[in-house]
């Protein structure tokens, strides 16, 4: 397979667009300034190599508040089907929801992202099936700065409660923030409660004067 490059002109023009927001950095803003984008994926389970992306929900974060009428919401097609998934999901193979291709897909995702700053829970797992799907299309890695909000609830706890080693489901998160889960398992319903959990968290922090800016987060393990 032939990987995308800045020496390729054959590249995709999303793609070449995805790569020019990084090329230079731009002045350094607040953090009311930045544009956050919380994001989640369903998938057919968790297998990197044969797993496939069955959704991607993401919405966007910017001042401090959720810009609701700023999101994303996409469904796949799917060439990978897996039904011990589905009562998690609910997403059928033949289902209600008008679908795209994986391409498809990831080009509205790119586009809809840009350079924000991506929120997830579980970070890793997220990021690296997007990868994956970029890869299987000829491309190369996301580029945007990447928080996680299982991280960032470990250091918003108290010291003595709080348990370096483990690692926090959203579920907790929603008991422990007391954020609603009524429409928990879908991209779009999860990436709205990991934006929540994410400005809940941030302003205890800020409360509690762990961090002073944002670029403060990325330094927090």
């Amino acid at each position: 397979m032939q990987l995308w490059s800045k020496n390729n002109k054959n590249y995709p023009d999303f793609w070449k667009e995805y790569l020019s927001l990084f090329d230079k950095r731009k002045q350094k803003v607040s953090q009311k300034e930045i544009r956050f984008v919380a994001f989640d994926t369903e998938t057919t389970g968790f297998d990197f190599e044969e797993d496939r992306v069955l959704s991607i929900g993401a919405v966007a974060i910017k001042n401090n508040s959720i810009a609701v009428a700023d999101q994303l919401e996409v469904y796949l097609t799917q060439e990978v089907f897996n039904e011990d998934t589905v009562e998690i999901h609910g997403i059928r193979k033949n289902g209600e929801f008008t679908k795209v291709s994986e391409k498809e897909a990831l080009q509205l995702f790119l586009e809809y992202i840009r350079n924000a700053i991506l929120i997830a829970h579980h970070a890793g797992f997220d990021v690296q099936m997007i990868n994956k799907a970029l890869q299987r299309n000829g491309l190369g890695k996301l580029k945007n700065k990447i928080l996680d909000t299982s991280v960032l609830f470990k250091n918003s706890k108290h010291l003595v409660y709080r348990d370096p080693g483990r690692s926090y489901t959203l579920d907790e998160l929603c008991k422990d923030l007391k954020i609603s889960q009524s429409d928990r398992h879908t991209a779009s319903g999860d990436a709205f409660i990991t934006a929540l959990a994410f400005l809940k968290i941030v302003s205890k922090l800020n409360r509690d004067k762990k961090i002073q800016e944002i670029g403060d987060l990325f330094i927090l393990k």
